[in-house]
């Protein structure tokens, strides 16, 4: 409240809660977006789960051993569809932070941060009234925003021009070892001539 009223003070009271507005309403449709986004992921995902023979509406089921036991085929299917959701969130993630990559070049620190925060308000923003709910997508979140860090694939300098220097390298070695072998197996061979 001491800050509110020190920038009220400074800026105005009217600004400020116009400025409060403006922020709330850019949140409200920046979730309301996001929303009809993931809704329409989760439609095509149901699609290509129905398309496999997955009831994608009672997915509990499927996780039952109940349900498992009685017909194994199910648990394949699960495992496969588990296996292709994993296989398409990770050719998402890489190809959307590889263009992310290409796009901001050294500044891709500043999209991250971006995209982090972005995540965290529209979770925060979703989960507003019920924040236990709120933990593990804000989990998932902090997960990916460490995974695209430094230790990441998209951190790593050139690694193709890397790779061909590591391999230029070794074929340089290796020319030095057969040079180094070949003026031994000569020396042997004079000794023994000797």
């Amino acid at each position: 409240s001491g800050l509110y009223q020190g920038v009220s003070g400074l800026f105005g009271e009217d600004n400020v809660r116009a400025l409060q507005k403006f922020f709330s309403r850019l949140t409200e449709r920046f979730v309301n977006g996001v929303d009809i986004l993931m809704d329409t992921f989760w439609r095509i995902w149901t699609d290509l789960l129905d398309v496999l023979g997955i009831d994608a509406s009672n997915l509990t089921h499927y996780f039952s051993p109940a349900a498992i036991a009685n017909n194994p085929t199910r648990a394949l299917l699960l495992i496969g569809a588990i296996l292709l959701a994993y296989w398409f969130l990770s050719l998402f993630l890489g190809f959307f932070f590889y263009l992310l990559h290409m796009l901001f070049g050294r500044f891709f620190w500043i999209a991250r941060v971006a995209l982090f925060t972005l995540s965290c308000v529209y979770i925060l923003q979703k989960y507003e009234g019920d924040p236990e709910h709120a933990v593990l997508p804000l989990c998932f979140v902090v997960a990916v925003y460490f995974m695209t860090g430094p230790v990441g694939f998209y951190w790593r300098r050139n690694s193709n021009s890397s790779l061909e220097e590591k391999m230029d390298h070794l074929d340089s070695q290796i020319r030095l070892l057969n040079i180094r072998l070949s003026r031994v197996i000569e020396s042997l061979d004079r000794g023994s001539d000797q």
